[in-house]
């Protein structure tokens, strides 16, 4: 009877600084992120966004009560957004406006990603 040779299986070693390097990461990132609670402000719901343009990063809002001006605070909340920031640019059908309406539509500029459905809140 002939003895048949069976390969050993290779077992993989880590290498040096890889380990957790992934939970270091997001121990970091969490560290950074300072998500805004509703509580800390005072929030009123004045919008909604109706499309994103990632190439001049603006979003398309759908105003639904009051109005917002240039230089107005406001806080964008989303299932995967949450920042606040100042309104620098904001237009109507390709002009700019200084104010916005109920029932309009109008284009913000961001600084970040926002997504279709994020609320918008004026800052109070």
């Amino acid at each position: 009877m002939r003895k048949v040779k069976r390969a050993k299986p290779k077992i993989k070693k880590a290498k040096p600084g890889k380990a957790g390097s992934k939970a270091k990461k997001t121990a970091r990132a969490q560290k950074t992120k300072k998500a805004v609670s509703k509580k800390d402000l005072n929030l009123e719901k004045i919008g909604e966004v109706t499309h994103y343009f990632p190439q001049v990063k603006a979003a398309a809002v759908s105003i639904l009560k009051d109005g917002l001006k240039v230089g107005d605070g406001i806080y964008i909340k989303g299932h995967t957004t949450d920042f606040k920031e100042k309104i620098k640019s904001m237009q109507l059908d390709r002009v700019d406006i200084h104010e916005g309406k109920k029932g309009q539509e109008i284009g913000l500029l961001v600084k970040s990603r926002v997504r279709i459905g994020d609320s918008i809140y004026k800052i109070i």
